[in-house]
């Protein structure tokens, strides 16, 4: 062991946090999570006795040999830890995190929070529902134990109730304990339900700081207007938050977990900003020559997805140009009632190279805001562009821009490390809007073509396919019922004329 380890391994704190280790060349190779940092991350260095070694201790072995720095980082409790690993896993992908991982399902949280019963459940598959959706989490049973305690604070409802006669209902077991709302029986309405899932949403965005500020400043505001009952329940959640720091939700068992971000520090430092970027926003356009055009935004908040902020953009300008669409995408951005209702992003991220990127800042100084920074990722080396007049490229003295360059016109095109933090995070970002984008692309292409099968059916006009999906719930559905189910809607004749020319298609 190098004396540099031996004294990061002296300084380790006792408390709850997150550790990553690397190798030779800086790059991270593993992250973890420990109840107790010291105790944990010293486990990996001492010797064992043969007898009690186990064969996965082979893999182990390995890594610590390739282990030459670690760092680490301090949180409040180990609930915090956790859901901040999802996140952080995706952006790094530690090679050993995956050599080491034994659960290869991935675990996600649902929230259907637009839903008129809205529940929280888990998934392995999450899909394009308009549910929210935080994850992916490699350990279940983690996840599961920090909802239960997250549950008290926030009660919700796991599914919705079973159908029963109007003079028989009641409200559950959970109810009496506190987890669930009680929405069924109205002891709870569909207005305060969501205003507290919303409030469990933003815990599991890592905004725990925020949410205390926010729930102490409500209870306060109960207590003057002598709302006392109000007052009692949010002094009693506030009091269930407080207490995570005293559960134990994985104690040292060893799994994936987060890192320390550095990506915005290294981002300000590249452009020259005052402050790290708080909102970043990522663009990208999908098509299929030139048809179902459509944009993704999706937005990072402190360096992690804001899913809520997501938005799609269906393209008006027809044709297979991504410049003229890219300037569309943006100029829609920045329009008033966006801004008003969105605010002003702090950085934007472009999908693409120098034509991309160009025709977004075009759209951007046109609107008015200049003073928004820009920069693209080219997809092919991963470079980042970004456009500067040549004087100010020159005059910049920052040790990230030193990285190997090259300058074409007013554009920088800059390559650095692959493992280097802030490539990291804007792949994470690129990759997200790619994934929303082609998402929406391939639902409205799907829409498009099983309504397309009902418009061309001979003798079926648009009352009879509203009849048809109503009574069916969708095209799909109509394209894959029986004759039998054709009949009951709409009559023998009409019927038969439908099912012949849809087993033509079959």
């Amino acid at each position: 062991m190098s004396d540099k380890l031996k004294k990061k391994l002296a300084k380790l704190p006792v408390v709850p946090g997150v550790y990553f280790f690397k190798n030779a060349g800086g790059e991270i190779i593993y992250i973890g999570k420990a109840a107790n940092l010291r105790n944990r991350v010293r486990q990996y260095f001492h010797a064992r006795p043969s007898a009690s070694r186990r064969v996965a201790d082979a893999k182990t072995a390995a890594l610590v040999k390739e282990i030459a720095d670690i760092d680490w980082i301090e949180v409040e409790t180990e609930v915090d830890a956790l859901f901040i690993e999802a996140e952080m896993v995706r952006r790094y992908m530690p090679s050993y995190n995956i050599l080491l991982r034994d659960d290869k399902s991935l675990l996600y949280i649902r929230i259907d929070y637009k839903s008129d019963y809205p529940t929280v459940s888990f998934t392995r598959r999450p899909l394009d529902d308009g549910a929210q959706y935080f994850g992916p989490y490699v350990s279940s049973w983690e996840v599961k134990k920090a909802l239960r305690y997250l549950r008290r604070a926030f009660p919700y409802a796991t599914a919705r109730p079973l159908s029963q006669a109007a003079n028989r209902r009641r409200v559950s077991l959970h109810y009496h304990l506190g987890l669930d709302p009680g929405l069924e029986e109205g002891r709870t309405s569909l207005a305060a339900y969501r205003a507290n899932l919303r409030r469990l949403m933003k815990y599991l965005r890592g905004q725990r700081t925020a949410l205390t500020c926010e729930i102490e400043r409500d209870m306060k505001h109960a207590a003057k207007t002598r709302d006392f009952e109000q007052a009692a329940k949010l002094r009693n959640q506030l009091f269930t938050l407080q207490s995570l720091n005293r559960q134990v939700i994985f104690s040292d068992r060893e799994m994936l977990d987060a890192s320390k971000d550095q990506a915005l520090i290294e981002i300000t430092k590249l452009l020259g900003l005052d402050k790290p970027p708080k909102r970043v926003e990522g663009f990208d356009i999908s098509h299929i020559q030139g048809t179902h055009n459509v944009a993704s935004m999706v937005v990072f908040i402190n360096g992690v997805p804001c899913k809520t902020d997501y938005r799609k953009f269906k393209m008006r300008l027809a044709g297979n140009d991504d410049f003229a669409h890219m300037q569309e995408v943006v100029t829609r951005r920045l329009r008033d009632p966006n801004r008003k209702k969105w605010g002003l992003p702090d950085l934007i991220l472009i999908d693409g190279g120098k034509g991309q990127l160009s025709a977004a800042m075009t759209a951007r100084d046109q609107a008015g805001f200049p003073q928004i920074p820009m920069i693209g990722l080219a997809k092919r080396e991963e470079e980042i562009i970004i456009r500067q007049p040549a004087d100010e490229i020159e005059s910049r003295k920052s040790p990230i821009r030193q990285a190997q360059g090259k300058k074409v016109e007013r554009f920088e095109v800059i390559s650095l490390p692959e493992n280097s933090h802030l490539v990291k995070l804007l792949q994470r970002i690129r990759d997200e809007a790619h994934r929303f984008a082609v998402s929406y692309h391939t639902t409205l292409r799907q829409k498009r073509q099983t309504a397309s099968l009902l418009e061309n059916i001979p003798g079926v006009g648009p009352a009879t396919r509203q009849k048809l999906i109503r009574q069916f719930g969708s095209a799909r559905a109509v394209v894959n019922a029986s004759a039998d189910q054709l009949q009951r809607v709409l009559g023998v004749k009409t019927a038969t004329t439908i099912a012949k020319f849809l087993s033509q298609l079959k």
